[in-house]
């Protein structure tokens, strides 16, 4: 590795927005608000081609910023039912800085059975400081509302 590739990694910060909850439901109740579109939609934001399949890619769509178009690629890593849903999070444009900036992470969903129902932990990991501060700020608050909404919807379905 030469001095200058030292000094890049030197300065470079990697930051994960890490979300840890107990919920009153049945891992499968939020197994499926995590893994139904229609569900999503609701709790995050409407996905474009989501299936709960390893290699199925989809999107999202949000607000365009500079010279990013607003979509969010995801791809599906790791899927293991009522247990762990993993899938790559990338957007962004490199001519953008601040919002819209590029955007290479994963977001980890893991669901573990306790007494008082499902320990829900949320890992979006991958976050390189500096050029990734707008989208860690902003999505570390946002992800806690997220999460928030996905135990709203978790709790209606009392079938």
């Amino acid at each position: 590795m030469s001095a200058a590739e030292l000094k890049v990694e030197a300065q470079e910060n990697i930051r994960d927005i890490v979300i840890d909850e107990v919920f009153p439901h049945a891992p499968e109740t939020i197994w499926k608000a995590l893994t139904s579109a229609q569900l999503i939609a609701r709790w995050l934001m409407p996905p474009t081609g989501f299936e709960a399949i390893e290699g199925n890619s989809f999107t999202y769509q949000t607000t365009p910023g500079g010279h990013w178009d607003g979509v969010i690629h995801c791809r599906v890593l790791e899927v293991v039912p009522n247990r762990r849903l993993v899938y790559a999070w990338k957007g962004g444009d490199a001519r953008n800085t601040g919002y819209g900036a590029p955007l290479d992470t994963v977001v980890t969903w893991s669901l573990t059975p306790v007494e008082a129902g499902t320990r829900i932990q949320l890992v979006h990991a991958g976050f390189v400081l500096p050029k990734n501060d707008s989208a860690y700020t902003a999505m570390s608050g946002g992800w806690k509302k997220v999460v928030r909404q996905l135990n709203e919807i978790s709790g209606e379905d009392k079938e």
